[in-house]
């Protein structure tokens, strides 16, 4: 009985931590330096205002839904590209990155650096509003 009572109060503060941290946008690595001939080999092909890049796995459900909410904002945002890129098939390119888990969602500008990164499954506001293109631009984003 002494063991329950100790372990549901910490899954549970576990528990309410990860709803919290899921898909919440961060400030990216800009110290990560990748080259334009990475991103193409990769098909990333750079919008004018961006791309959102999604590295995924096979079996990762939430990868789905992030997927579909990526590719939301891409249809409806001019100069907005999205790639879908198979995790396990890069693995060179995920250690460079200090990908860890399925999905992360970064989001390049133009130019092709990461201005903001998401574990999880992102909400469109926030990556509407990470691109420029919502009435608050730092509304859920974190740095």
């Amino acid at each position: 009985m002494l063991a329950l009572l100790i372990t549901l109060p910490a899954v549970l503060v576990i528990g309410v931590a990860w709803r919290l941290l899921d898909g919440r946008l961060r400030s990216g690595r800009t110290d990560r330096a990748v080259s334009a001939d990475v991103w193409a080999g990769l098909g990333v092909a750079l919008g004018e205002r961006g791309a959102l890049v999604q590295f995924s796995t096979a079996f990762c459900q939430p990868c789905r839904a992030a997927h579909h909410v990526l590719s939301r904002v891409a249809t409806e945002a001019d100069g907005v590209t999205h790639v879908d890129i198979d995790a396990e098939s890069n693995l060179e390119v995920v250690r460079l990155l200090g990908i860890s888990s399925t999905p992360t969602t970064l989001i390049l500008d133009g130019a092709g650096r990461e201005r903001f990164r998401a574990t999880g499954v992102p909400r469109v506001h926030q990556v509407r509003a990470a691109l420029g293109l919502g009435a608050e631009p730092a509304a859920g984003v974190t740095t």
